[in-house]
Protein backbone atom coordinates (compact mmCIF):
# COMPACT_ATOMS: atom_id res chain seq x y z
CA UNK A 1 0.00 0.00 0.00
CA UNK A 2 1.29 3.46 -0.89
CA UNK A 3 2.27 5.67 2.02
CA UNK A 4 1.03 8.87 0.36
CA UNK A 5 -1.40 9.80 -2.37
CA UNK A 6 -1.97 12.41 -5.05
CA UNK A 7 -5.58 13.52 -5.56
CA UNK A 8 -6.78 15.87 -8.31
CA UNK A 9 -10.13 17.64 -7.91
CA UNK A 10 -11.49 18.83 -11.26
CA UNK A 11 -13.83 21.72 -10.54
CA UNK A 12 -11.80 22.72 -7.50
CA UNK A 13 -13.23 26.24 -7.42
CA UNK A 14 -16.66 24.88 -6.49
CA UNK A 15 -18.36 26.16 -3.35
CA UNK A 16 -18.53 22.48 -2.32
CA UNK A 17 -14.75 22.16 -2.09
CA UNK A 18 -14.41 23.17 1.60
CA UNK A 19 -16.70 20.24 2.38
CA UNK A 20 -14.29 17.95 0.57
CA UNK A 21 -11.24 19.50 2.27
CA UNK A 22 -12.86 18.82 5.64
CA UNK A 23 -13.18 15.16 4.65
CA UNK A 24 -9.55 14.88 3.55
CA UNK A 25 -8.44 16.38 6.85
CA UNK A 26 -10.70 14.16 8.97
CA UNK A 27 -9.69 10.94 7.21
CA UNK A 28 -6.01 11.76 6.70
CA UNK A 29 -4.79 8.92 8.92
CA UNK A 30 -6.72 6.39 6.78
CA UNK A 31 -6.37 8.21 3.47
CA UNK A 32 -2.96 9.94 3.49
CA UNK A 33 -3.25 12.60 0.78
CA UNK A 34 0.19 14.19 0.37
CA UNK A 35 -0.58 16.15 -2.81
CA UNK A 36 -3.96 17.76 -3.34
CA UNK A 37 -4.49 19.59 -6.63
CA UNK A 38 -7.49 21.84 -7.20
CA UNK A 39 -8.19 22.47 -10.89
CA UNK A 40 -10.56 24.85 -12.63
CA UNK A 41 -11.09 26.61 -15.95
CA UNK A 42 -9.93 30.18 -16.63
CA UNK A 43 -13.45 31.53 -16.08
CA UNK A 44 -13.35 30.07 -12.58
CA UNK A 45 -9.88 31.30 -11.62
CA UNK A 46 -11.06 33.87 -9.07
CA UNK A 47 -13.25 31.32 -7.28
CA UNK A 48 -10.42 28.79 -7.39
CA UNK A 49 -8.08 31.25 -5.69
CA UNK A 50 -10.64 32.14 -3.01
CA UNK A 51 -11.48 28.50 -2.29
CA UNK A 52 -7.82 27.53 -2.46
CA UNK A 53 -6.87 30.16 0.14
CA UNK A 54 -9.59 28.88 2.49
CA UNK A 55 -8.51 25.27 1.86
CA UNK A 56 -4.92 26.19 2.77
CA UNK A 57 -6.06 27.84 6.01
CA UNK A 58 -8.08 24.72 6.87
CA UNK A 59 -5.07 22.48 6.20
CA UNK A 60 -2.75 24.72 8.20
CA UNK A 61 -5.14 24.84 11.14
CA UNK A 62 -5.49 21.05 11.14
CA UNK A 63 -1.72 20.58 10.87
CA UNK A 64 -1.95 17.71 8.37
CA UNK A 65 0.99 17.13 5.98
CA UNK A 66 -0.94 17.87 2.79
CA UNK A 67 0.56 20.03 0.03
CA UNK A 68 -2.06 22.05 -1.83
CA UNK A 69 -1.63 23.18 -5.44
CA UNK A 70 -3.97 25.33 -7.52
CA UNK A 71 -3.87 25.17 -11.31
CA UNK A 72 -5.73 25.87 -14.54
CA UNK A 73 -3.71 23.07 -16.17
CA UNK A 74 -5.81 19.94 -15.86
CA UNK A 75 -3.14 17.67 -17.30
CA UNK A 76 -0.59 18.83 -14.74
CA UNK A 77 -2.98 17.90 -11.95
CA UNK A 78 -3.94 14.52 -13.39
CA UNK A 79 -0.37 13.38 -14.15
CA UNK A 80 0.52 10.67 -11.64
CA UNK A 81 -2.71 11.06 -9.64
CA UNK A 82 -4.10 8.14 -7.68
CA UNK A 83 -7.64 9.54 -7.60
CA UNK A 84 -9.35 12.09 -9.83
CA UNK A 85 -12.50 13.63 -8.37
CA UNK A 86 -14.82 15.31 -10.89
CA UNK A 87 -17.27 17.94 -9.62
CA UNK A 88 -17.68 20.14 -12.67
CA UNK A 89 -20.51 22.36 -13.92
CA UNK A 90 -20.10 23.02 -17.63
CA UNK A 91 -21.54 26.46 -18.32
CA UNK A 92 -21.56 27.29 -14.61
CA UNK A 93 -24.70 28.56 -12.87
CA UNK A 94 -26.03 30.66 -15.80
CA UNK A 95 -26.38 27.39 -17.77
CA UNK A 96 -28.19 25.75 -14.86
CA UNK A 97 -30.64 28.63 -14.69
CA UNK A 98 -31.36 28.26 -18.42
CA UNK A 99 -31.85 24.52 -17.87
CA UNK A 100 -34.51 25.33 -15.28
CA UNK A 101 -36.29 28.13 -17.14
CA UNK A 102 -36.44 26.73 -20.69
CA UNK A 103 -38.60 23.70 -19.78
CA UNK A 104 -40.95 25.94 -17.79
CA UNK A 105 -41.60 27.89 -21.00
CA UNK A 106 -42.94 24.60 -22.41
CA UNK A 107 -45.01 23.65 -19.33
CA UNK A 108 -42.48 21.01 -18.28
CA UNK A 109 -40.52 20.42 -15.10
CA UNK A 110 -37.32 22.47 -15.07
CA UNK A 111 -34.80 20.79 -12.76
CA UNK A 112 -31.03 20.45 -12.76
CA UNK A 113 -30.76 16.66 -13.10
CA UNK A 114 -34.26 15.45 -13.96
CA UNK A 115 -36.26 15.81 -17.16
CA UNK A 116 -35.35 18.34 -19.83
CA UNK A 117 -33.01 20.28 -17.52
CA UNK A 118 -31.00 17.18 -16.74
CA UNK A 119 -30.99 16.37 -20.45
CA UNK A 120 -29.40 19.73 -21.29
CA UNK A 121 -26.84 19.34 -18.52
CA UNK A 122 -25.98 15.85 -19.74
CA UNK A 123 -25.39 17.06 -23.31
CA UNK A 124 -22.94 19.70 -22.09
CA UNK A 125 -21.23 17.56 -19.48
CA UNK A 126 -20.60 14.15 -21.04
CA UNK A 127 -18.14 15.29 -23.75
CA UNK A 128 -16.07 17.21 -21.17
CA UNK A 129 -15.99 14.23 -18.81
CA UNK A 130 -14.81 12.00 -21.67
CA UNK A 131 -12.05 14.54 -22.42
CA UNK A 132 -10.95 14.18 -18.79
CA UNK A 133 -10.98 10.40 -19.25
CA UNK A 134 -8.61 10.75 -22.21
CA UNK A 135 -6.19 12.67 -20.00
CA UNK A 136 -6.43 10.03 -17.29
CA UNK A 137 -5.77 7.19 -19.75
CA UNK A 138 -2.67 8.99 -21.01
CA UNK A 139 -1.26 10.51 -17.84
CA UNK A 140 -2.42 8.29 -14.98
CA UNK A 141 -3.95 5.07 -16.32
CA UNK A 142 -4.16 3.42 -12.90
CA UNK A 143 -6.07 6.30 -11.32
CA UNK A 144 -9.63 5.98 -10.07
CA UNK A 145 -12.16 8.52 -11.31
CA UNK A 146 -14.67 9.37 -8.59
CA UNK A 147 -17.50 11.27 -10.24
CA UNK A 148 -19.77 13.60 -8.29
CA UNK A 149 -20.80 15.57 -11.39
CA UNK A 150 -24.50 15.60 -12.20
CA UNK A 151 -26.32 13.95 -13.86
CA UNK A 152 -24.23 11.33 -12.06
CA UNK A 153 -25.93 8.24 -13.46
CA UNK A 154 -25.62 9.31 -17.10
CA UNK A 155 -22.05 10.52 -16.60
CA UNK A 156 -21.07 7.21 -14.98
CA UNK A 157 -22.68 5.23 -17.80
CA UNK A 158 -20.96 7.34 -20.46
CA UNK A 159 -17.61 6.65 -18.77
CA UNK A 160 -18.41 2.93 -18.55
CA UNK A 161 -19.16 2.84 -22.27
CA UNK A 162 -16.65 5.33 -23.69
CA UNK A 163 -14.23 6.45 -20.98
CA UNK A 164 -11.88 3.50 -20.55
CA UNK A 165 -10.93 4.40 -16.96
CA UNK A 166 -11.62 2.95 -13.53
CA UNK A 167 -14.71 4.78 -12.43
CA UNK A 168 -17.28 4.92 -9.63
CA UNK A 169 -20.15 7.42 -9.57
CA UNK A 170 -21.26 9.01 -6.35
CA UNK A 171 -24.31 10.85 -5.04
CA UNK A 172 -24.99 12.07 -1.51
CA UNK A 173 -28.69 11.14 -1.61
CA UNK A 174 -28.30 7.66 -0.11
CA UNK A 175 -25.95 8.72 2.68
CA UNK A 176 -28.22 11.69 3.39
CA UNK A 177 -31.18 9.32 3.69
CA UNK A 178 -29.17 7.09 6.01
CA UNK A 179 -28.27 10.06 8.22
CA UNK A 180 -31.89 11.26 8.39
CA UNK A 181 -33.13 7.81 9.36
CA UNK A 182 -30.41 7.54 12.02
CA UNK A 183 -31.53 10.88 13.43
CA UNK A 184 -35.23 9.96 13.35
CA UNK A 185 -34.68 6.72 15.27
CA UNK A 186 -31.75 7.86 17.41
CA UNK A 187 -29.26 5.24 16.23
CA UNK A 188 -25.76 5.44 14.80
CA UNK A 189 -25.70 5.79 11.01
CA UNK A 190 -23.73 2.53 10.77
CA UNK A 191 -26.74 0.79 12.32
CA UNK A 192 -29.05 1.94 9.50
CA UNK A 193 -29.37 -0.57 6.67
CA UNK A 194 -31.57 -0.71 3.59
CA UNK A 195 -31.73 -1.98 0.07
CA UNK A 196 -31.33 0.90 -2.38
CA UNK A 197 -32.82 0.02 -5.75
CA UNK A 198 -32.72 2.02 -8.97
CA UNK A 199 -30.65 4.50 -10.93
CA UNK A 200 -29.33 7.88 -9.85
CA UNK A 201 -32.12 10.19 -8.66
CA UNK A 202 -34.67 7.48 -9.41
CA UNK A 203 -34.40 5.08 -6.51
CA UNK A 204 -36.42 3.41 -3.82
CA UNK A 205 -35.43 2.11 -0.38
CA UNK A 206 -36.82 -1.05 1.18
CA UNK A 207 -36.04 -3.46 4.00
CA UNK A 208 -35.10 -0.44 6.08
CA UNK A 209 -33.65 -1.25 9.49
CA UNK A 210 -32.59 1.05 12.31
CA UNK A 211 -30.66 -1.08 14.76
CA UNK A 212 -32.54 -4.34 15.15
CA UNK A 213 -35.92 -2.90 14.14
CA UNK A 214 -37.53 -2.98 10.70
CA UNK A 215 -38.78 0.61 10.36
CA UNK A 216 -40.03 0.50 6.76
CA UNK A 217 -43.69 0.79 7.75
CA UNK A 218 -42.97 3.60 10.19
CA UNK A 219 -41.16 5.50 7.47
CA UNK A 220 -44.19 5.13 5.23
CA UNK A 221 -46.16 6.93 7.95
CA UNK A 222 -43.44 9.57 8.31
CA UNK A 223 -43.36 10.07 4.56
CA UNK A 224 -47.02 11.13 4.59
CA UNK A 225 -46.09 14.21 6.65
CA UNK A 226 -44.05 17.24 5.68
CA UNK A 227 -41.24 16.11 7.96
CA UNK A 228 -40.37 12.97 6.03
CA UNK A 229 -37.15 11.93 4.33
CA UNK A 230 -36.20 14.56 1.76
CA UNK A 231 -33.27 16.67 0.55
CA UNK A 232 -32.40 20.36 0.84
CA UNK A 233 -33.35 21.45 -2.67
CA UNK A 234 -36.69 19.60 -3.12
CA UNK A 235 -39.88 20.71 -1.33
CA UNK A 236 -41.20 18.20 1.19
CA UNK A 237 -44.83 18.08 0.12
CA UNK A 238 -45.75 14.89 1.90
CA UNK A 239 -46.91 11.63 0.34
CA UNK A 240 -50.39 10.18 0.44
CA UNK A 241 -50.00 7.17 2.81
CA UNK A 242 -52.16 4.89 0.66
CA UNK A 243 -50.10 5.82 -2.38
CA UNK A 244 -46.85 5.05 -0.51
CA UNK A 245 -48.11 1.59 0.39
CA UNK A 246 -49.16 1.00 -3.23
CA UNK A 247 -45.60 1.78 -4.34
CA UNK A 248 -44.33 -0.76 -1.83
CA UNK A 249 -41.01 0.98 -1.17
CA UNK A 250 -39.90 4.39 0.10
CA UNK A 251 -39.34 6.72 -2.90
CA UNK A 252 -36.38 9.09 -2.96
CA UNK A 253 -37.15 12.81 -2.97
CA UNK A 254 -36.63 13.18 -6.73
CA UNK A 255 -39.55 10.86 -7.38
CA UNK A 256 -41.82 13.73 -6.38
CA UNK A 257 -41.23 15.04 -9.91
CA UNK A 258 -42.75 11.84 -11.31
CA UNK A 259 -45.40 11.08 -8.70
CA UNK A 260 -46.53 14.67 -8.01
CA UNK A 261 -45.75 16.31 -11.34
CA UNK A 262 -48.55 18.88 -11.39
CA UNK A 263 -47.84 20.02 -7.83
CA UNK A 264 -44.09 20.22 -8.40
CA UNK A 265 -44.55 22.12 -11.67
CA UNK A 266 -46.81 24.62 -9.89
CA UNK A 267 -44.21 24.97 -7.11
CA UNK A 268 -41.48 25.59 -9.69
CA UNK A 269 -43.52 28.21 -11.51
CA UNK A 270 -44.30 29.99 -8.26
CA UNK A 271 -40.68 29.93 -7.16
CA UNK A 272 -39.43 31.11 -10.57
CA UNK A 273 -41.84 34.06 -10.45
CA UNK A 274 -40.98 35.07 -6.88
CA UNK A 275 -37.58 34.17 -5.44
CA UNK A 276 -36.26 32.72 -8.73
CA UNK A 277 -35.41 29.18 -9.81
CA UNK A 278 -33.29 26.97 -7.58
CA UNK A 279 -30.26 27.95 -9.67
CA UNK A 280 -30.93 31.63 -9.00
CA UNK A 281 -31.30 30.89 -5.28
CA UNK A 282 -28.01 28.99 -5.38
CA UNK A 283 -26.37 31.94 -7.18
CA UNK A 284 -27.26 34.17 -4.23
CA UNK A 285 -26.15 31.52 -1.73
CA UNK A 286 -22.82 31.19 -3.52
CA UNK A 287 -22.27 34.95 -3.44
CA UNK A 288 -22.81 34.82 0.32
CA UNK A 289 -20.52 31.81 0.69
CA UNK A 290 -17.69 33.33 -1.31
CA UNK A 291 -17.89 36.49 0.76
CA UNK A 292 -17.41 34.28 3.82
CA UNK A 293 -14.61 32.32 2.14
CA UNK A 294 -12.69 35.56 1.51
CA UNK A 295 -12.43 36.27 5.25
CA UNK A 296 -8.77 35.61 6.14
CA UNK A 297 -9.87 34.66 9.66
CA UNK A 298 -12.07 31.81 8.40
CA UNK A 299 -10.30 28.44 8.65
CA UNK A 300 -13.23 26.00 8.88
CA UNK A 301 -16.14 25.02 6.69
CA UNK A 302 -18.88 27.61 7.41
CA UNK A 303 -22.29 26.28 8.54
CA UNK A 304 -23.98 28.26 5.74
CA UNK A 305 -22.60 25.70 3.26
CA UNK A 306 -25.31 23.28 4.43
CA UNK A 307 -27.89 25.43 2.59
CA UNK A 308 -26.09 24.71 -0.70
CA UNK A 309 -27.47 21.15 -0.84
CA UNK A 310 -24.28 19.05 -0.73
CA UNK A 311 -24.66 17.66 2.78
CA UNK A 312 -22.39 14.68 3.57
CA UNK A 313 -20.54 15.03 0.26
CA UNK A 314 -17.14 14.84 1.98
CA UNK A 315 -18.24 11.87 4.05
CA UNK A 316 -19.45 9.93 1.00
CA UNK A 317 -16.54 10.89 -1.28
CA UNK A 318 -13.66 10.37 1.13
CA UNK A 319 -15.09 7.17 2.62
CA UNK A 320 -15.37 5.77 -0.91
CA UNK A 321 -11.78 6.64 -1.79
CA UNK A 322 -10.48 5.44 1.58
CA UNK A 323 -12.26 2.09 1.16
CA UNK A 324 -10.68 1.59 -2.27
CA UNK A 325 -7.26 2.60 -0.95
CA UNK A 326 -7.39 0.38 2.17
CA UNK A 327 -9.21 -2.56 0.49
CA UNK A 328 -11.79 -2.24 3.26
CA UNK A 329 -14.60 -4.37 1.84
CA UNK A 330 -17.41 -2.35 3.41
CA UNK A 331 -20.79 -1.63 1.83
CA UNK A 332 -21.60 1.77 0.31
CA UNK A 333 -24.23 3.04 -2.13
CA UNK A 334 -22.70 4.00 -5.48
CA UNK A 335 -23.30 4.22 -9.22
CA UNK A 336 -21.82 1.18 -10.92
CA UNK A 337 -22.21 -1.13 -13.94
CA UNK A 338 -25.40 -3.16 -13.75
CA UNK A 339 -24.28 -6.53 -15.07
CA UNK A 340 -27.14 -8.81 -13.97
CA UNK A 341 -28.15 -7.00 -10.76
CA UNK A 342 -31.29 -5.49 -12.31
CA UNK A 343 -31.96 -8.02 -15.11
CA UNK A 344 -34.61 -5.84 -16.77
CA UNK A 345 -31.98 -3.15 -17.54
CA UNK A 346 -29.02 -3.43 -19.96
CA UNK A 347 -25.84 -4.97 -18.60
CA UNK A 348 -23.83 -1.82 -19.46
CA UNK A 349 -26.29 0.47 -17.71
CA UNK A 350 -25.26 2.48 -14.67
CA UNK A 351 -27.36 1.66 -11.64
CA UNK A 352 -27.30 3.03 -8.08
CA UNK A 353 -27.25 0.24 -5.51
CA UNK A 354 -25.36 -1.04 -2.50
CA UNK A 355 -21.92 -2.40 -3.35
CA UNK A 356 -18.91 -3.87 -1.60
CA UNK A 357 -15.96 -1.48 -1.96
CA UNK A 358 -12.39 -2.80 -2.14
CA UNK A 359 -9.14 -2.14 -4.02
CA UNK A 360 -10.80 -3.37 -7.24
CA UNK A 361 -13.65 -0.90 -6.99
CA UNK A 362 -17.37 -1.42 -6.44
CA UNK A 363 -19.01 -4.85 -6.57
CA UNK A 364 -22.82 -4.49 -6.56
CA UNK A 365 -24.77 -6.69 -4.20
CA UNK A 366 -27.63 -8.85 -5.43
CA UNK A 367 -31.08 -7.35 -4.87
CA UNK A 368 -33.07 -9.49 -2.44
CA UNK A 369 -36.43 -7.77 -2.92
CA UNK A 370 -38.45 -8.48 -6.08
CA UNK A 371 -38.83 -5.29 -8.11
CA UNK A 372 -42.56 -4.76 -8.80
CA UNK A 373 -43.84 -3.65 -12.21
CA UNK A 374 -44.68 -0.11 -11.10
CA UNK A 375 -41.00 0.44 -10.29
CA UNK A 376 -39.56 -1.71 -13.07
CA UNK A 377 -41.55 0.11 -15.77
CA UNK A 378 -40.49 3.60 -14.69
CA UNK A 379 -36.86 2.52 -14.44
CA UNK A 380 -36.93 1.05 -17.94
CA UNK A 381 -38.44 4.22 -19.42
CA UNK A 382 -35.98 6.60 -17.77
CA UNK A 383 -33.01 4.33 -18.46
CA UNK A 384 -33.94 4.29 -22.16
CA UNK A 385 -34.00 8.11 -22.06
CA UNK A 386 -30.52 8.06 -20.46
CA UNK A 387 -29.14 5.68 -23.10
CA UNK A 388 -30.40 7.92 -25.90
CA UNK A 389 -29.09 11.08 -24.22
CA UNK A 390 -25.62 9.58 -23.87
CA UNK A 391 -25.54 8.63 -27.55
CA UNK A 392 -26.77 12.09 -28.49
CA UNK A 393 -24.10 13.76 -26.34
CA UNK A 394 -21.26 11.60 -27.64
CA UNK A 395 -22.16 11.65 -31.33
CA UNK A 396 -24.12 14.88 -31.74
CA UNK A 397 -27.07 12.75 -32.81
CA UNK A 398 -30.10 15.01 -33.19
CA UNK A 399 -32.52 12.14 -33.76
CA UNK A 400 -31.39 10.30 -30.61
CA UNK A 401 -31.73 13.57 -28.70
CA UNK A 402 -35.26 14.05 -30.01
CA UNK A 403 -36.29 10.55 -28.99
CA UNK A 404 -34.66 10.96 -25.57
CA UNK A 405 -36.88 13.94 -24.81
CA UNK A 406 -39.92 12.41 -26.48
CA UNK A 407 -39.94 9.34 -24.23
CA UNK A 408 -39.05 11.05 -20.97
CA UNK A 409 -42.05 10.86 -18.59
CA UNK A 410 -41.64 14.54 -17.62
CA UNK A 411 -41.79 15.83 -21.19
CA UNK A 412 -45.04 15.92 -23.11
CA UNK A 413 -44.20 14.17 -26.35
CA UNK A 414 -44.09 15.12 -30.00
CA UNK A 415 -44.27 18.81 -30.83
CA UNK A 416 -43.23 19.86 -27.31
CA UNK A 417 -40.13 17.64 -27.36
CA UNK A 418 -39.00 19.02 -30.74
CA UNK A 419 -39.49 22.63 -29.68
CA UNK A 420 -37.74 21.97 -26.37
CA UNK A 421 -34.80 20.29 -28.09
CA UNK A 422 -34.28 23.10 -30.58
CA UNK A 423 -34.40 25.75 -27.86
CA UNK A 424 -31.99 23.78 -25.64
CA UNK A 425 -29.52 23.28 -28.47
CA UNK A 426 -29.60 26.93 -29.50
CA UNK A 427 -29.21 28.14 -25.90
CA UNK A 428 -26.19 25.84 -25.48
CA UNK A 429 -24.66 26.36 -28.92
CA UNK A 430 -21.26 27.36 -27.47
CA UNK A 431 -21.05 24.08 -25.51
CA UNK A 432 -22.42 21.68 -28.13
CA UNK A 433 -20.25 21.85 -31.25
CA UNK A 434 -21.06 18.20 -31.98
CA UNK A 435 -24.60 19.26 -32.94
CA UNK A 436 -23.60 22.20 -35.13
CA UNK A 437 -20.99 20.62 -37.38
CA UNK A 438 -22.08 19.40 -40.86
CA UNK A 439 -24.76 16.75 -40.40
CA UNK A 440 -25.26 13.39 -42.02
CA UNK A 441 -28.02 13.29 -44.61
CA UNK A 442 -30.30 11.40 -42.23
CA UNK A 443 -30.17 14.14 -39.57
CA UNK A 444 -31.65 17.63 -39.65
CA UNK A 445 -29.11 20.45 -39.52
CA UNK A 446 -29.33 23.07 -36.85
CA UNK A 447 -28.93 26.46 -38.49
Amino acid sequence: MKESLKVAVIGGGSSYTPELIEGFIHYHAQFPVAELWLVDVPEGQEKLEVVGALAQRMIDRAGVPMRLSLTLNRREAIRGADFVVTQIRVGRLPARIRDERIPLHHDCIGQETTGAGGFAKGLRTIPVILDICRDIRELSPDAWMINFTNPTGMVTEAVLKYGGVKNVGLCNLAIGTRMQIADMFQVDRHDVHFEWIGINHLNWATNIRAGAADVTGRLFDAGSTKQGVTVQNIPDLGWDPTFLRSVGMLPCSYLRYYYQTDTMLAEEREQANTEGTRGEVVQRLEAELFNLYRDPALATKPPQLAKRGGAYYSLAAVELMASIFTDRGDVQTVNVRNGSILPFLPEEASIEVNAVIDRDGAHPLAIQTPVPPQIRGLLQAVKAYEELTIEAAVHGDYLAALQALTIHPLVTAGKTARALLDEILEANRDYLPQFFSPRRDSEPSIS
